[in-house]
């Protein structure tokens, strides 16, 4: 059985995130998954490649002196902004009417509809995917992708939903990863890949809206029957309570994206204890301290998430398919860690609401945050070139050299060497091992917490903020 390895980048308006998985068969294995904050990127697009290189650099050079593997190529999500939704028609008369259409026809119809769509300027637009709708031949109507295929007729039609955006944002890609020396073995469309990663099986047939709340965009897809029906993507997202936090509480960028990951919630009234609490931060940016009312930080996330899934709300409205959304609404993407969240847009929307975490399909071992909300768009990279079954995207680190006197040669020719692997399992071992301490409250109500050590906290905070329902 062939063992291959698949690299992917997820570029975030705030995080660049590569993770490098083992394909064997059907086994996936996550052998490293991390984040930098991304430069350049703005709405999920890369506007200026210089900044954007930095960290994908950093990181790639970070992954393989980790796991001592050469990436040479690796799969990344196409820009999901400024998109739009667009129906196209193709008819085939068949050359073997006595036969029965087979799925290579069925892919010749599609791309015959991507060519003939009348309306594309190739200078400015591209067609980012297309996704099949329904089919009919001399008798039938309505008939879905599956149900063609074996059919006997004489010609049949398609009609298709064509994802059409900017080329500029493909041809900056390739540019950003040509001069970094990488190839791209291919580019999705996340939207799609992610329903592989978050959606079951009877919530696609069923209808279900999938609300991917990124750093720069949040995006609307809505599934039903089985078919992805609709797209619609609004051009903000958590950066944008981040900046909230900022201009309301008149503090850094830096300490209001920790602030938001460590305290933020939605819905103040539901906040028990915590809501009384008040974070006192100490640090060099100001004089004295700053005291920063736990429900207040609320108040403010709540504001926004009120406009975000208004907007969201809009989207699935003139979708019209609203009433068909059996399985209600699916979150995911980082900004659906805020505690709350899902309760307060169950309340505004009046859908079933659940956070969208990656299903596992795969084992992780020694990757912290690869079953997170945010990780979904990645995870759904893998699962889409599996699927694919591209080429592998790794090049394994050169055999070490044996002097003379000493013959012994490894066990067995894999991607990691005894050493290597022990050395991994004492560092998660360690990292496993370290406790972080709860900000001290040295007087009633108050969390005391200096600035640039909030970062730790963040993850003990999000725990006690579970335990506590809130």
């Amino acid at each position: 059985m062939e063992e291959k390895y698949i690299a992917a980048i997820d570029l975030g308006s705030a995080f660049i995130t590569l993770t490098v998985a083992k394909i064997l068969g059907e086994d996936i294995q996550i052998l490293y998954h991390k984040k930098k904050a991304s430069k350049g990127i703005r709405n999920s697009a890369v506007f200026n490649p210089m900044l954007a290189s930095g960290p994908i650099k950093d990181i790639i050079e970070d992954a393989e002196k980790e796991l001592s593997i050469k990436i040479l190529q690796v799969v990344v999500g196409l820009p999901r902004c400024d998109i739009h939704l667009e129906n196209a028609t193709a008819t085939v008369e068949r050359a073997n009417p006595d036969e029965s259409i087979t799925r290579e026809e069925v892919e010749c119809l599609k791309a015959v509809a991507q060519d003939t769509y009348p309306n594309l300027d190739p200078n400015k637009e591209t067609i980012y995917g297309a996704i099949a709708q329904s089919f009919s031949d001399d008798e039938q109507f309505q008939m879905i992708e599956n149900d063609i295929i074996g059919v006997i007729s004489k010609k049949f039609d398609g009609n298709f939903k064509l994802f059409i955006g900017k080329s500029s944002y493909i041809k900056t890609l390739d540019k950003l990863f040509k001069d970094l020396g990488i190839d791209i073995a291919k580019k999705y469309f996340t939207p799609i890949t992610q329903a592989k990663a978050v959606l079951t099986s009877d919530e696609i047939s069923n209808g279900v809206a999938l609300l991917d709340i990124g750093g720069g965009t949040t995006s609307v897809t809505i599934y039903q029957n089985n078919i992805l029906r609709y797209y619609y993507s609004i051009p903000f997202g958590g950066k944008v309570i981040t900046s909230d936090i900022q201009t309301e509480s008149f503090i850094s960028e830096k300490l209001s994206e920790n602030l938001k990951l460590a305290f933020g919630a939605c819905i103040p009234d539901k906040l028990q204890t915590l809501g009384e609490k008040i974070i006192q931060i100490e640090g060099d940016d100001f004089e004295g301290f700053k005291q920063i009312p736990v429900k207040y930080l609320s108040e403010v996330i709540s504001a926004r998430v009120r406009e975000l899934t208004e907007a969201m709300m809009y989207a699935i409205q003139q979708s019209g398919l609203a009433d068909k959304l059996r399985a209600g609404l699916v979150i995911t993407g980082g900004t659906a860690n805020l505690a709350n969240i899902a309760l307060y847009i169950k309340d505004l929307s009046g859908y079933n609401v659940r956070i969208g975490f990656p299903r596992k399909k795969f084992s992780a071992a020694g990757c912290p945050g690869v079953y997170e909300p945010e990780a979904s768009t990645s995870v759904g990279l893998l699962l889409a070139a599996k699927e694919d079954s591209l080429s592998s995207c790794l090049e394994k680190a050169p055999e070490p050299d044996y002097d003379d006197e000493d013959d012994t040669e490894p066990e067995n020719d894999t991607l990691f060497t005894d050493k290597v692997v022990a050395a991994t399992e004492q560092k998660v071992a360690k990292k496993k091992e370290k406790k972080v301490k709860k900000p001290k409250e040295n007087k009633p109500g108050i969390i005391q917490i200096t600035w640039d050590k909030l970062t730790g906290f963040v993850d003990r905070m999000q725990e006690d903020m579970n335990d506590q329902n809130v």
